[in-house]
């Protein structure tokens, strides 16, 4: 069938609402409950008992839903619209923020959250999906690029508010009013501030136009489709072998390390309050995050991903090390504890860019690219969400520095694998499978 009639670029005869009204409010809706889900909830259930393996086995679970993307989106492109998932999905999500607010002071609270912040990260995992739909469809190429920086930075102010204002909030209001009721203070401003997006993006966001529906048995042939030739790519189960093992490290660092960082000396930790978390990995490591990955986009421009694969897998892995470190020497000097964190939070990003353009340039190329990244992704997140929900019971067996030495061992294939890794597609060239 043609495709037809609209392109973002096209005049209208409706007035066209500025994307800049939108676009970073949209990205801050995506940013928040990942973060809140997958790092803030580890803190929030540490301060109130839970113990580390049950933390990190759900709270990675709890993932799942953005693995299942690929699944969602089907059944989106069936039925509604993507602006009307965009402010549906943030008014559940604020529902459920506040049911888990309420939640807290019961004797069963932690089966109780868990079971609304499920339903959060599925709310979660379809507005990303609906956002980037909405993103994609309502601007041209050229206004994508333009808008990408903003993209970014929204997301990832969410994410310094979250992990890093917010639970700076928790350590300082605990003080006065007693952990549990700090935190019921915390869930309750992510819920008004979903709610608040919510309201905010019914107004804002562009009208959809309407557009030919497919039958279900259409677009599940399509599904099986793409799935089908995802499978069938050059050197792909060698691909996702290594996108596995990328990450694998990271896996089983990302639940553990805050709880490390907060767990007292006399625990191995290295005792941080709240303030000094929300400070320090929060707000100070999320920054150096981003000017990591600025940074990387830079390095690989000049020299070519192929040359620099090697470097930005060490990047990515090896400042893992800081942790064991930390573990060894526990120092009680913030600014050591800080110039390590900041450290290993920038190595993260410059190296993280380095598996984002490997799914992009050879994993996605061919006729269903967005869908063959998107699917990738969705993959790539599995290598996070398995190790993260065995890492509480092997850091309980192993002890901090036993664990962070397992963590800088299973870095050790990627590191090999790079070297030898073959490329099916050259970065100059676009090919269409």
């Amino acid at each position: 069938m043609e495709e037809q009639n609209y392109s973002p670029s096209t005049p209208q005869t409706k007035k066209r609402r500025n994307p800049i009204a939108w676009v970073p409010s949209v990205y801050f809706g995506m940013g928040l409950p990942y973060v809140a889900l997958s790092i803030v909830s580890v803190l929030m259930f540490t301060d109130l008992g839970v113990g580390k393996e049950d933390v990190t086995f759900w709270t990675s679970l709890l993932v799942l839903p953005w693995s299942l993307k690929p699944l969602f989106s089907l059944c989106m492109e069936l039925f509604g619209a993507k602006r009307q998932y965009v402010f549906l999905t943030e008014a559940i999500t604020a529902l459920m923020f506040g049911l888990v607010c309420f939640a807290l002071p019961l004797p069963s609270f932690f089966s109780i959250a868990l079971a609304f912040m499920g339903v959060l990260a599925i709310s979660g995992s379809m507005h990303d999906i609906a956002g980037d739909g909405l993103y994609m469809q309502e601007l041209s190429s050229s206004e994508q690029g333009v808008y990408a920086g903003w993209q970014g930075a929204f997301y990832n102010l969410a994410k310094i508010l979250t992990n890093g204002g917010l639970v700076y909030l928790a350590g300082y209001l605990s003080k006065g009013i007693g952990l549990e009721k700090a935190w019921m203070v915390i869930m309750a401003i992510c819920a008004g501030l979903m709610l608040a997006l919510s309201l905010y993006h019914m107004w804002v966001l562009p009208k959809e136009t309407a557009k030919e529906r497919r039958s279900v048995k259409e677009s599940w042939a399509e599904m099986v489709e793409v799935v089908r030739t995802f499978f069938v790519k050059k050197h792909i189960w060698l691909y996702l072998v290594f996108i596995f093992l990328y990450r694998l490290g990271e896996g089983l660092a990302m639940k553990i390390a805050p709880i490390f960082l907060k767990d007292p000396v006399m625990k191995g930790g290295v005792g941080l309050s709240n303030e000094d978390y929300g400070l320090i990995y929060g707000t100070a490591g999320t920054i150096a995050f981003i000017l990591g990955s600025i940074l990387s986009g830079y390095y690989i421009a000049k020299f070519g991903l192929k040359k620099t694969l090697f470097s930005l897998v060490c990047i990515f892995n090896i400042p893992f090390a800081v942790y064991l470190l930390l573990a060894l020497f526990q120092p009680q000097n913030l600014w050591w504890v800080a110039t390590g964190i900041v450290f290993e939070y920038f190595s993260y990003g410059f190296g993280f860019v380095g598996i984002t353009l490997f799914m992009m340039q050879q994993i996605a190329p061919g006729k269903y690219q967005m869908a063959h990244y998107a699917f990738a992704n969705s993959l790539m997140n599995l290598s996070v969400m398995v190790p993260g929900m065995i890492s509480g019971k092997l850091a309980t067996q192993l002890g901090y520095e036993g664990f962070f030495i397992l963590v800088l061992v299973v870095t050790i294939p990627a590191i090999v694998l790079s070297l030898r890794l073959p490329f099916a597609h050259s970065p100059e060239t676009k090919e269409v499978a």
